[in-house]
C-alpha cells in the first residue's frame, strides 16, 4: 500500500491507495485562512496525524506528495498558491514519519496517474494539461514522465505567446496562462457582460451553453471564448509542434466546460495554420480522474 497526498493552495486530501491506483480509504478537508496564517505547522501535524493512524492498520511502504508549484526532490522552492518559499517539506515531515517521502509537482503527478489508469493509458507519448486558475502541464515519453533534473520544467502556462502582452504573476508578460487558462476565460466573461467576482462557473457555463443569436450578449460571449480558443489552440500547437504526441489530454476546470470547449478546440487546431505537420486526426480528451488524480498520481512518485 502507498499513501497519496495532494495538497493544494486550498484543500488537502490524503488517499490509501493499491497497486491498481485504486483509492481505498481517503480524508480531505478545506484549508481555513486561520490554519495558512502558520501553514507549516498545518501540514506537517495534519499529514503525520492521518498517517499515523493509517499505519495502525496497513502496511504502508512509501508517501508521495502532489504539490502545485515549483520544487526540486524535498524542497518546496515557490508555490504561490500556498504562500510558501523555500521549505524543505520532506526533512520536516521525516523527523515524524519513517517511510520514504517524495515531492512532485501537482500537474506531473495529474500526468502519471492519468497514464497509468485514465485517459492517456493506451497511449506511449502524450501531453497532459491542467486547466485552471493557471495552466500546468507535462508530458510523457515512452511511458515515462519526460525527467527535466531538479526543477520541475514544462512550465507551459508560462510560455510567452503574446510579445509584450499582459502582466503574470511571474514577472513576465505574455504568458500562455494570461490567456488560455480558465480564470481568464471566466473573468473576461464577467468583465465584458458587467458581473462581479462572485458570478460562479456554473452560470457562466450555462450562459455559452445557452448563447444564441438571439440573445443580446450574443456576440459578446462569441468574441470571449473564440479568443479563448484560439489563444489555447496556438499554445497547444506549440506543444505539437515540439512533442508530437499521440494524444492531449486536459484536466482541471476544462471538464466541467468540455461540451462547449473541446470541438471548437479541435475545429480551430484543424482549420488554422498552426501546426507544422498536418494530422488527419487530433486526438484531445478531457482527463478522466477527476480529483483523484493527484492523490493516485503522487502514490506512484
Amino acid at each position: 500500500m502507498k499513501v497519496g497526498i495532494d495538497l493544494g493552495g486550498s484543500h488537502i486530501a490524503i488517499g490509501l491507495v493499491d497497486n491498481n491506483g485504486i483509492i481505498l480509504e481517503k480524508k480531505e478537508r478545506r484549508i481555513l485562512a486561520k490554519e495558512k496564517e502558520n501553514i507549516f505547522k498545518f501540514i506537517e501535524t495534519y499529514i503525520t496525524e492521518n498517517i499515523n493512524e493509517l499505519l495502525q492498520k496497513n502496511k504502508i511502504t512509501s508517501v508521495g506528495i502532489a504539490i502545485p508549484g515549483t520544487l526540486n526532490k524535498t524542497n518546496i522552492i515557490k508555490s504561490v498558491n500556498l504562500g510558501i518559499e523555500n521549505y524543505n517539506i520532506v526533512e520536516k515531515l521525516k523527523e515524524k514519519i519513517n517511510l520514504p517521502i517524495k515531492i512532485k509537482n501537482d500537474a506531473k503527478c495529474a500526468a502519471l496517474a492519468e497514464n497509468s489508469f485514465g485517459s492517456l493509458k493506451n497511449y506511449s507519448r502524450s501531453i497532459f494539461l491542467t486547466l485552471g486558475t493557471g495552466i500546468g502541464g507535462a508530458a510523457i515519453i515512452n511511458n515515462e514522465l519526460l525527467d527535466t533534473g531538479d526543477l520541475p520544467g514544462m512550465e507551459v502556462g508560462h510560455m510567452v505567446i503574446q510579445k509584450g502582452g499582459l502582466p503574470c504573476k511571474c514577472g513576465n508578460n505574455g504568458c500562455f496562462e494570461r490567456y488560455a487558462s480558465m480564470k481568464a476565460l471566466k473573468n473576461n466573461l464577467r468583465t465584458v457582460l458587467g458581473l462581479d467576482e462572485n458570478t460562479r462557473g456554473q452560470e457562466l457555463l450555462d450562459m455559452i451553453r445557452n448563447n444564441k443569436p438571439s440573445n443580446k450578449n450574443y456576440e459578446k460571449i462569441e468574441k470571449v471564448v473564440n479568443e479563448f480558443i484560439e489563444n489555447l489552440s496556438i499554445g497547444i500547437a506549440n506543444l505539437i509542434n515540439l512533442f508530437e504526441p499521440e494524444a492531449i489530454v486536459i484536466g482541471g476546470s476544462f471538464v466541467y466546460f468540455e461540451d462547449v470547449l473541446l470541438e471548437r478546440l479541435k475545429n480551430c487546431l484543424k482549420t488554422e495554420n498552426y501546426l507544422f505537420n498536418k494530422r488527419k486526426e487530433l486526438i484531445i480528451k478531457p482527463a478522466v480522474l477527476g480529483n483523484d488524480a493527484g492523490i493516485i498520481g503522487a502514490s506512484l512518485t
